[in-house]
């Protein structure tokens, strides 16, 4: 087993998947930060009418199968799709297209819950002070940066585990679109188990201590409060 685990972290390969693993999840994250977190200001802080429909149909995204969303996005980037001329297809743009419509839901949704949990007064009080609307809005982020923080970690956390979304649009293949879920099955459909479960170790440590590092971040902001 030992020597199995040396041959395997000394396999540039494993160093490869592993960076594009983080490369595709941690660019996916970031769209989805970039997505969710104005978004969610929106739905909370708004009244507008169809916003409950919307708030319906985000929390209905937040439980969207990685699998429906990874055929979506290959029909849409196939050669005879929608965006077909783009040529995305099985590439890792297409991974990160997928993961970003999983994790986007999730981060908008949990930002909204987090801002509807803050005091209404809080608003209304920052706006009386003189307080421009992008100020106010700066102002609750602050003050719901702990929640939001664990928006962050639901959103990194339902794409870097994902597998169907990734192998349905990404195509699994060796040096250009492998990542380490799609390693791991891969390596459990040759039977090399042990192969497999190395590389499952590897995933769940790499998330661990990015979470633990946020976490870390959460809990320090919270005794400063």
């Amino acid at each position: 087993m030992m020597e199995l685990f040396n041959s395997l972290f000394s396999d540039p390969e494993v160093l490869e998947v592993t960076l594009l693993s983080l490369k595709v999840s941690g660019i996916a994250t970031l769209i989805s930060l970039v997505i969710g977190l104005p978004l969610g200001t929106l739905l909370a802080l708004a009244k507008f009418p169809g916003r409950s429909f919307m708030l319906s149909i985000i929390n209905t995204g937040m439980a969207l199968p990685p699998v429906v969303v990874g055929l979506a996005v290959a029909m849409t980037l196939w050669r005879s799709g929608l965006l077909g001329d783009l040529r995305l297809i099985y590439t890792p743009a297409a991974i990160i297209i997928a993961q970003t419509i999983i994790a986007a839901p999730v981060v908008t949704g949990l930002t909204a819950a987090a801002l509807q949990q803050l005091d209404p007064r809080l608003q209304l009080q920052l706006l009386g002070l003189g307080a421009s609307t992008p100020q106010m809005v700066l102002t609750l982020w602050r003050e719901a940066r702990l929640p939001l923080l664990a928006a962050l970690m639901a959103g990194f956390g339902s794409v870097i585990s994902e597998v169907g979304a990734s192998m349905m649009v990404g195509g699994n293949i060796k040096g250009q679109t492998r990542v380490l879920t799609t390693a791991i099955v891969l390596e459990t459909n040759k039977g090399e188990f042990e192969r497999a479960i190395i590389l499952g170790a590897l995933l769940l440590t790499i998330t661990f201590l990015i979470n633990y590092a946020l976490t870390w971040i959460q809990q320090r902001g919270a005794k400063q409060r």
